[in-house]
């Protein structure tokens, strides 16, 4: 059996300008930008650079209740990680920028790492994983195949 997650929901304020972040900032791909008129929104699915198989889904908060999560949908704690092939070049051009890191870069035993925000507040891992990683090694196996 194979099962892979496709998307996860970010919920957003307004799509443009989350977008522009993770396009023009981040350097993701605009993968799909269509607008679904019967039920008046956009479907809006973007994904980082070589990223085969999980993207983001942007969701504009359609309810007040929604709006409450924009910046939060994690409670604080760190949402999405991503990872790099080149931690310092990353971190240098996202920080030249502006974009805000909350920690600084460490070496951890299973990479680099350092937090920053999205537009909205989410925070984010931006990491290098060790070859020797598990994840890694996962990933590698599923680029061989």
């Amino acid at each position: 059996m194979k099962q892979t997650i496709v998307h996860i929901s970010l919920v957003v304020k307004d799509y443009d300008e989350a977008i522009d972040f993770y396009v023009n900032k981040l350097k993701f791909d605009l993968i799909e930008d269509l607008y679904l008129p019967e039920e008046d929104k956009r479907w809006v699915v973007v994904a980082p650079p070589g990223s085969k198989e999980m993207s983001l889904l942007l969701a504009r908060a359609s309810k007040p209740e929604q709006e409450d999560f924009i910046g939060y949908q994690s409670g604080g704690r760190v949402f999405l990680f991503l990872n790099t092939d080149d931690f310092w070049r990353d971190y240098e051009r996202m920080k030249g920028l502006g974009i805000e890191f909350v920690r600084d870069p460490k070496d951890q035993p299973y990479g680099t790492v350092a937090v920053f925000k999205d537009l909205y507040g989410n925070l984010w891992d931006l990491l290098q994983l060790k070859e020797d990683h598990p994840v890694m090694s996962r990933m590698l196996a599923r680029a061989s195949e």
